[in-house]
């Protein structure tokens, strides 16, 4: 229970931080993680999926194990000391209040959506335009102001979940070593997951890994959406009707939650780096995105965002408790009966 009570307090506080601070603006250990998978990439690179995939596994792995063993050096221990229960936690806790705050991304999201969303409402479209590409890969210059509402939309629902909601997930399930391993992959998918000549078989193992890790979250997070959106059954309608269609197994499901909820009309006819793409479209009984349906797509991230945090210590907390139950049950069924036993 001390490492279950010792997470709840640092993801709490780690969320905090995220929530006041955003991401640290200088020495960011994602970037330098990214970097260092930028050389590795370099010294590994072949039109191969083997060389992708050990390149996938030694990043990941590598940060994976390196939070797994800070995890080992700072885990609250089941002995008696001076320093008492509490003290014993704050290592722990602080080492998981600082990879939260590590992992986590909403408000850094929150803030780069709102200020294209104010240039839009300002009628500044060159000032929107030069802002997109810090949210979104898509060619800012073939967007009219509705465009680049619609781009901001699906790019907040998705990230809700690739940014926050993923990493809460697995830091239930795994903590520590779970979130580090979870934004190494998400990370790794954006620099090399694409399906450019170059990575098309370099990247499909990160692209695939980022799949499978982001599964969970996508589903709490178009759950949460629906849940906390002003339209919850339009919302769980479009997941249900349309997500399926989507080529991303796990944007799909945000996006056509955030596009029920909020009352939209998302996907279509987008275009990235010059080429085009035709996606379905979700939820097609909305109406088109404008640019003050930025300002409500941020304010339903956060709830999604808060609820997430909330679900996720609850289940992790109660994961521990059912499991300490257990042990104490098969210890009580193992000890030995006592001197005064009958």
């Amino acid at each position: 229970m001390r490492t279950a009570r010792a997470h709840t307090y640092g993801a709490a506080l780690g969320f905090l931080a995220d929530l006041l601070l955003a991401d640290p603006r200088r020495g960011h250990p994602v970037a330098a993680f990214g970097r260092a998978a930028g050389r590795l990439e370099r010294a590994l690179w072949r039109d191969h999926r083997g060389a992708g995939a050990l390149h996938t596994a030694l990043c990941v792995g590598g940060a994976a194990g390196t939070a797994a063993a800070a995890t080992a050096m700072t885990r609250p221990s089941p002995g008696r000391d001076a320093g008492g229960v509490a003290a014993r936690e704050v290592p722990y806790a602080a080492l998981t209040a600082a990879v939260t705050w590590t992992v986590l991304g909403g408000t850094s999201l929150a803030r780069e959506a709102a200020a294209v969303g104010a240039a839009l409402d300002a009628g500044d479209l060159a000032g929107a335009r030069r802002r997109l590409p810090h949210l979104c890969g898509r060619d800012p210059y073939a967007l009219d102001a509705d465009g680049i509402a619609r781009a901001v939309v699906e790019s907040v629902a998705e990230n809700t979940s690739d940014a926050v909601v993923g990493a809460l997930v697995w830091g239930a399930v795994a903590g520590v070593p779970g979130m580090a391993a979870f934004r190494a992959a998400n990370t790794l998918d954006a620099m090399v997951g694409h399906r450019s000549p170059a990575y098309l078989r370099f990247g499909w193992a990160a692209a695939r890994l980022d799949d499978v890790l982001g599964w969970p979250g996508a589903r709490l997070t178009a759950a949460l959406a629906a849940l906390a959106g002003p339209d919850p059954r339009g919302a769980a309608r479009a997941w249900r009707a349309d997500a399926g269609a989507h080529p991303s197994p796990n944007a799909g499901p945000v996006e056509a939650a955030f596009a029920g909820a909020l009352g939209l009309r998302l996907g279509g006819t987008l275009s990235y780096g010059g080429r085009v793409e035709h996606r379905p479209v979700l939820n097609p009984g909305g109406r088109a995105p404008v640019p003050a349906d930025v300002a409500r797509a941020v304010r339903l991230s956060r709830r999604v965002n808060a609820l997430a945090l909330a679900v996720t210590l609850t289940a992790r907390a109660a994961a521990f408790s059912a499991s300490a139950a257990r042990t104490e049950t098969a210890g009580g069924r193992e000890r030995p009966p006592g001197k005064g036993a009958r």
